[in-house]
């Protein structure tokens, strides 16, 4: 019975090569519309920026459980999108925004410590 439920907790471990994997083949279909424009967006310089890489990154390391690294990233890439792209960000939204994103970090990392005790369990 304990050589099943280790078996059991063996497949629900993490693997950081699985969610690389989701994470390419998401990046291949993205880039596959992209570059033939299956969905008239127009340009791909338009969308595949250093700013949409820092997101992607962001995602990434959420998706691998590096909560804060991940959050800063995507905080960083949406920032400077929309700051360079989209035009003058709202007073308001600049104010409350990095206040955010420390907030959101703090909650990662008291929702990660509850992650790692129930591994320790």
């Amino acid at each position: 019975m304990k050589q099943r439920d280790t078996n059991l907790q063996r497949h629900r471990e993490h693997h950081p090569q699985v969610s690389f994997g989701l994470f390419l083949i998401a990046l291949g279909a993205a880039l596959l519309v992209a570059t033939n424009d299956m969905l008239n967006l127009g340009s791909v310089k338009d969308y595949f920026t250093w700013e949409t890489a820092l997101i992607f990154v962001g995602v990434l390391l959420i998706l691998n459980l590096s909560f804060i690294p991940g959050i800063l990233l995507i905080a960083g890439g949406v920032w400077f999108l929309y700051d360079n792209h989209l035009g003058e960000m709202p007073h308001m939204i600049k104010t409350f925004y990095w206040p955010a994103v420390v907030i959101l970090a703090g909650l990662s990392l008291i929702i990660a410590s509850f992650f790692k005790r129930k591994k320790l369990n």
